[in-house]
């Protein structure tokens, strides 16, 4: 059975305040001609399919654009919630839909039942499993449970997958370990860790969360990663979405097909001069990518961006790299804040002030209350 692997489409996405909108309608008609290519029996959606938990009205119209899309072409799809999207407003119409072939999950309500598919080499259970923080499982299943793994070792446990029939699981979630970039959120102090041995009764994982597309430590749990570049960190990484096809039990192929977007993300480097001669851009992408320019000029620019962006017409981040820039470690310092988790800052905060680290007791303490005020604020 063949399964194109899907997640955090973020539509609706700004990145440095260009709308991504046109880029992620041009990607998805991109994935309609794969789907059309490799003809899976099932397209999963591992969550994010919105960047916010309401998204702006162009991005539910692309999305449903693009199910009445899959739905024509006769495809079951399958799509969970992430921790962008709102569980409730995603899975709305969600049982007018299952008659067209989209199954669209519902949140987390104490049970989870699979889908049941079948193909020449038997049975196969599907379970979709939305975003979950450990208080939604508490919530249901009413047991002692404070980390995201012991949530999921819960969650799994409840749903007691058969061990001689084919297992997918569908989920939205960070797998200790896995490689993240820029532009995903940042959890209080990997607090929102699941470790991979939990999906031990799984035949195949279809992850979402993190960005960049990665095995967990076998192609058996793994993610997609985003159809699109959505920071410079990414600029470097190549774009797919991941083919998994799982003969009998304990055979599984695991390929990707690239993507290639209308426009890359690209880090250009060097001086003003250099990077406008025509010889440096004449014959590339650049000037219509959406690039980062790092200028090496000991003096700035008057009015660089405005110049620049008559040849890169989409400069969405314009820095300085020269010796004043790198004697200035107050800038430097605040580009690391940017990359902490709130319990990290607090802690370096505290260890600032009082000239001794948190206790095991305060760090549980603090842990504990800004994960409160987290589920709070995404409530």
């Amino acid at each position: 059975m063949k399964f194109l692997h899907l997640s955090d489409l973020h539509l609706g996405k700004r990145v440095n305040e260009y709308s991504m909108l046109e880029d992620q309608e041009y990607i998805l008609r991109e994935i309609l001609r794969i789907i059309d290519e490799e003809a899976p029996d099932a397209v999963l959606i591992a969550g994010d399919v919105y960047d916010k938990s309401v998204p702006p009205t162009e991005a539910v119209e692309l999305f449903d654009r693009f199910l009445v899309a899959l739905s024509r072409r006769g495809q079951k799809v399958y799509v969970i919630s992430g921790n962008h999207d709102s569980a409730e407003r995603l899975s709305f119409g969600g049982r007018l839909m299952t008659e067209s072939g989209i199954h669209l999950s519902p949140a987390y309500a104490g049970t989870l039942k699979p889908f049941l598919l079948e193909d020449e080499y038997g049975p196969l259970a599907l379970y979709l499993l939305p975003f979950l923080r450990p208080a939604h499982v508490r919530r249901f299943l009413g047991e002692e449970i404070h980390s995201y793994t012991e949530a999921m070792e819960a969650v799994i446990r409840e749903m007691a997958p058969d061990p001689a029939i084919r297992n997918i699981l569908v989920t939205h979630q960070f797998v200790t370990g896995a490689d993240r970039s820029e532009s995903e959120e940042i959890s209080i102090g990997g607090a929102d860790n699941v470790d991979v041995s939990v999906f031990e009764p799984f035949d195949y994982v279809a992850l979402g969360h993190l960005h960049r597309p990665q095995n967990c430590s076998s192609p058996r749990v793994r993610y997609c990663g985003t159809p699109l570049k959505y920071s410079f960190s990414e600029s470097g990484d190549r774009k797919s979405v991941t083919v998994a096809e799982l003969m009998e039990k304990g055979n599984l192929n695991v390929r990707t097909v690239p993507l290639q977007p209308l426009r890359d993300l690209v880090e250009l480097k060097g001086t003003y001069d250099e990077l406008m001669r025509k010889s440096f851009y004449e014959g590339t992408p650049y000037p219509n990518d959406y690039t980062h320019i790092t200028l090496t000029d000991e003096e700035d620019v008057p009015d660089a961006i405005g110049k620049l962006r008559t040849v890169y017409h989409h400069l969405m981040k314009l820095d300085y790299d020269n010796t004043r820039t790198r004697k200035n470690s107050v800038i430097e310092a605040l580009g690391e804040v940017e990359k902490k988790s709130p319990l990290t800052l607090f802690r370096e905060f505290y260890e600032l002030q009082n000239n001794l680290p948190l206790s095991e007791k305060q760090e549980k303490y603090m842990e504990n209350l800004i994960e409160t005020i987290w589920e709070e604020d995404n409530a």
